[in-house]
């Protein structure tokens, strides 16, 4: 009989050490949090879907770091400017395309270059009219600065403006056709608007 209490008991004890040790083999796992695993979630300034290109505004946002602040300022403000006429020029690009192939004129390739020359004549003009609609500035655990910047440019007076030179300009002008243009130039911001919004 105290044979088959000293198993029972040896059973009961090795039944409890197995089920502790699977139990905790189990926990481990759920313990183990994000942090430790090297990840920590962080808030990027200036970014999101308010700071968004949509079919009114042309954005940007961009980051600038160095160890002086108005240096810091500058490069935030610089990427963010080559980031913004980087997506004017592709839309005005595509709306030119567009444009060219559904009007039936004379020397394509002419009519092309003379767009293109107009628009990045316009654009450069254009950056110097942008909005700064969130800036955020902080110090690094290694006493640098950071600046977190959006800018935003009004694809109405892009457009307009695009539309003046178009009108003034003698060899585009004979064929132009303003109506056509605008709608194919709102086209082009709506698909800017998609592809950032991720639709």
């Amino acid at each position: 009989m105290k044979t088959r209490k000293l198993h029972q008991s040896i059973f009961l004890g090795l039944g409890i050490l197995l089920a502790t040790g699977l139990n905790s083999c189990g926990s481990s796992e759920k313990i183990v949090s994000n942090k430790a695993q090297g990840e920590e979630l962080i808030e990027v300034y200036c970014t999101g879907p308010d700071y968004q290109s949509d079919k009114n505004h042309f954005r940007a946002s961009a980051i600038g770091e160095s160890l002086d602040q108005m240096v810091s300022k500058k490069k935030a403000g610089t990427n963010a400017r080559a980031e913004l006429a980087t997506l004017i020029q592709s839309t005005v690009q595509g709306t030119i395309d567009n444009y060219v192939n559904s009007t039936e004129l004379n020397n394509v390739e002419q009519v092309e270059e003379r767009f293109e020359g107009l628009t990045r004549e316009v654009i450069n003009q254009q950056l110097n009219n942008i909005k700064v609609i969130c800036e955020k500035q902080t110090r690094t655990g290694q006493n640098k600065y950071k600046t977190y910047i959006a800018i935003e440019m009004n694809a109405d007076d892009l457009e307009e403006v695009l539309n003046q030179k178009i009108s003034q300009d003698e060899k585009l002008k004979v064929d132009y056709d303003y109506n056509k243009f605008k709608e194919t130039f709102e086209t082009e911001m709506q698909k800017l608007k998609a592809q950032q919004s991720g639709i």
